[in-house]
């Protein structure tokens, strides 16, 4: 069970709840401020003034005052009337790490909701009950509305839900599952559906799966420098140093430890004809680095968000306050740094490929890496997948967040488009993994060309990695199984830890 501390859960523990499927629940030390703000919602109920969202309609509609014996009505037909996503069902880890979200929201106890909302989300995710939230729907204001009704709907036992892998009504999931569907109370349902958290859990995979990648592309490059017999002069600490930028800083750092004792390296420090190599091998840790130092921005960005209230309105020393949390433009902003990030560690990483299968820039390796030349292709159509999968990046990541259309009668003017500039991350993910799978799958062709001479210990490991999936390339075969189990070895983390690489977030 994994305790979230509202306004202080870090990424890793998000990380590990996406990726290893833990239950959540709230620290129980943020329960006496999410009673307090019910109270106050609760007298709010009671009294004679308007309050946006306690007991008016909303948006548009926010001038019409609800009778008090009608409002646990208001927020039924709210989650109902909102459940209007298409497209296919998140996949059910992203959803709950949404579901985990939304109990960090709620807990901060800006929200005004009983304690019982929360326990039925921790409840829901203790048993695995996980809301079917169709994928598209939202434009990242006022909230990721349509998604969150999905989700709220099953905790009221309306709407779509998975259970003991079977997907089922929600009434039928919580029966099956002994969990009694929630009745809302005032500003309960806003407080569901008001919120980022379905773009956030987006932007929090595609952070997470692209980091993963980032270390890869390390190993990746590196084993790319060996092949060509490239030179480490490029890698020297003094001058990454002097440019100062910390993520080019490390990337070298990496590099170096990670060639270190290479015998392909020390064989040509002498002698070597040429004078400089092609800027994908000479510089990738300024360009690496760069895309490192994004992702390090995008992970603060959306650490914070996680940790945030963002519906509305809120309950603040003030007042019931009405205000703009929910607007996703910080999420939007971290997804598209994060889509630039890929789509540049995926295009110097092609042109490694390109460069190794090209026989007049690999330094005397064969054409296409294949020992028979003309009787065999090689990797030639490997590397054209590559060149496909590196544009495709390119058109994915111009940006989302410059996009906006008004919404609901013009009462929501500017919207984020948050949740598809998150959604589109993890189609660059998977391209990303073949491109960099593709690559170590050249590279290990490239090192094993220049035998007797071998490669640094940790690269070595990394090979025999890549080889126990994927047999070295004698004559041409079937190679689609080959390209799908590099870019597993790649976007599970195991080239690297095969390497020993240690980088960090």
């Amino acid at each position: 069970m994994l305790t979230l501390v509202p306004g202080n859960t870090p990424l890793a523990d998000l990380e590990r709840l996406w990726r290893e499927g833990w239950p959540a629940r709230l620290d129980g030390a943020a329960r006496p401020a999410v009673e307090a703000a019910r109270a106050r919602v609760a007298a709010a109920a009671a009294g004679r003034d308007a309050v946006y969202g306690v007991n008016t309609g909303f948006g548009k509609l926010a001038s019409v005052k609800i009778p008090s014996e009608q409002t646990a009505e208001l927020q039924h037909n709210l989650i109902l009337s909102h459940c209007c996503g298409v497209g296919a069902a998140l996949e059910l880890p992203t959803t709950r790490l949404m579901m985990a979200l939304k109990l960090l929201s709620l807990g901060r106890g800006a929200s005004g909701v009983r304690w019982e909302v929360v326990a039925q989300i921790e409840t829901m995710l203790a048993r695995g009950v996980t809301p079917v939230i169709p994928e598209k729907g939202s434009v990242g204001a006022s909230g990721d509305l349509a998604p969150l009704a999905h989700m709220a709907a099953v905790m009221i036992g309306a709407g779509e839900a998975e259970f003991d892998g079977r997907r089922m009504p929600g009434g039928a999931a919580l029966e099956q599952a002994g969990i009694a569907p929630l009745t809302l109370g005032p500003k309960e349902g806003l407080a569901l559906i008001n919120g980022t958290q379905f773009s956030t859990a987006l932007a929090l995979t595609g952070l997470f799966d692209g980091w993963r990648l980032m270390q890869a592309s390390v190993v990746t490059s590196c084993l790319s420098t060996d092949a060509i017999m490239g030179s480490t002069a490029p890698l020297q600490p003094d001058i990454h140093r002097l440019r100062g930028h910390r993520g080019q800083i490390d990337v070298a750092r990496e590099m170096r430890a990670l060639m270190a004792g290479s015998g392909i390296r020390e064989s040509h420090r002498e002698g070597d004809t040429r004078v400089q190599d092609p800027y994908c091998i000479r510089c990738q840790p300024q360009v690496l680095g760069a895309a490192v130092d994004l992702m390090r921005f995008a992970a603060t960005t959306l650490e914070c968000e996680a940790n945030a209230v963002t519906d509305n309105p809120l309950v603040t020393p003030a007042g019931i306050v009405s205000g703009g949390n929910f607007h996703a433009e910080p999420v939007a902003f971290a997804a598209d740094i994060i889509a630039l990030a890929l789509a540049e560690t995926g295009a110097i990483a092609q042109r490694r490929v390109a460069l190794m299968v090209d026989p007049t820039l690999s330094f005397d390796l064969p054409p296409f890496l294949t020992p028979e030349p003309g009787l065999n292709s090689g990797l030639m159509i490997a590397e054209v997948t590559t060149a496909a999968l590196m544009s495709e990046n390119k058109h994915l990541a111009n940006p989302c967040s410059t996009d906006s259309t008004p919404t609901s009668a013009n009462q929501e003017d500017h919207v984020s488009m948050a949740a598809h500039g998150a959604r589109r991350l993890g189609r660059m993910v998977d391209n990303l993994a073949v491109i960099l799978g593709v690559e170590a799958l050249c590279a290990a062709q490239g090192v094993e060309f220049r035998a007797p001479l071998a490669t640094s210990k940790p690269l070595q490991a990394a090979l025999a990695a890549l080889r126990a999936v994927s047999p070295p390339l004698k004559a041409d075969r079937y190679l689609a199984p080959d390209i799908e189990a590099a870019a597993t070895l790649v976007r599970t983390g195991a080239l690297v830890r095969a390497a020993g690489l240690e980088f960090t977030l």
